[in-house]
Parts: structure tokens; C-alpha cells; sequence
């Protein structure tokens, strides 16, 4: 089972710093999304095209949630497939043509009793994401590069 880095493409809406902190806002095809960042480069401002990285095993799941969360990253996606390994899965998604993976465990998916074509959550806590590409051409189809770390 093959791990790759989440990949998506934001425009920069907002930048906020006090005290060496940042809080980025970036727009994600009308979602909004959050970064914290301690380094921000002097090319990031707002309107720059960037693509977000994320981990999968920064990509929390939900089922059936509701109320509210501290995680500022959360919006609705589909199962579109689930990988099983003995003790991890690997949880694919998409929403908006983009792919998201989720590394969580066995037991989750079965506690879940996650299916292809489910809707859940899909959460990101702002200091997991990051800024991977600056000043993109997302009219390039570029493909997914590389393996994040590989499951035997």
C-alpha cells in the first residue's frame, strides 16, 4: 500500500501576524482553509496560486458529525475507495476533482463502518498544513510525484 502527500490547490484570500505567527486563509473552490506557519515567505501574499501539502496520517475522519471542533480545516467528501492492510487502511476521498488520502487504522474503518460512496468529514488542523508550491500553473497535468512512504 503506497502513501502520497495530499496535494491542493488554494489561492492565499487572507494573511494575519502578530508575534512571529502567521495564520494564512486560503481559498480552496470556495472553501476556506487555515494555515498556521511560524516561517512565511516574502512571496506568499495575497492572490498567490499555491498547492497545499498535507500528510495522510494528518487527515482525520468523521462520521455523523456535528457541533463544533477546533480543527479549522473540516468539509464533506466521498469515499471513493478503501485500501485495507493488516493494521492500517488507507481511506481515498475526493471532492472538487481533488484526491485526498487518509491513513487511519483497521479497527477505525470498522468501528466506522466506512463504505465507498459514504460522505464524511474530512479534518485538517491548520498547523498539519502546509504550503508545498508557490506560483503554480494549475493548468499543467502534472502527476502526483513520488512516494510519501510505502506499507509492507
Amino acid at each position: 500500500m503506497d502513501i502520497t502527500l495530499n496535494k491542493i490547490k488554494a489561492i492565499v484570500r487572507k494573511i494575519d501576524n502578530f508575534d512571529g505567527v502567521n495564520i494564512v486563509e486560503f481559498d480552496f473552490n470556495g472553501i476556506k482553509l487555515s494555515m498556521i506557519s511560524l516561517e512565511l515567505s516574502s512571496n506568499i501574499k495575497i492572490g498567490t496560486k499555491v498547492v497545499l501539502g498535507v500528510k495522510p496520517s494528518h487527515i482525520t475522519l468523521a462520521k455523523d458529525l456535528s457541533g463544533q471542533i477546533s480543527a479549522s480545516n473540516n468539509f464533506e467528501t466521498t469515499i471513493t475507495s478503501i485500501e485495507l492492510g493488516k493494521l492500517l487502511a488507507v481511506v481515498n476521498m475526493e471532492i472538487f476533482n481533488t484526491h485526498f488520502e487518509s491513513l487511519i487504522t483497521v479497527n477505525s474503518v470498522n468501528r466506522m463502518n466506512l463504505k465507498i460512496g459514504d460522505r464524511i468529514a474530512l479534518l485538517i488542523k491548520a498547523g498539519e498544513l502546509f504550503i508545498d508550491e508557490v506560483n503554480c500553473d494549475w493548468n499543467y497535468n502534472k502527476p502526483r510525484v513520488g512516494t510519501f512512504f510505502s506499507l509492507i
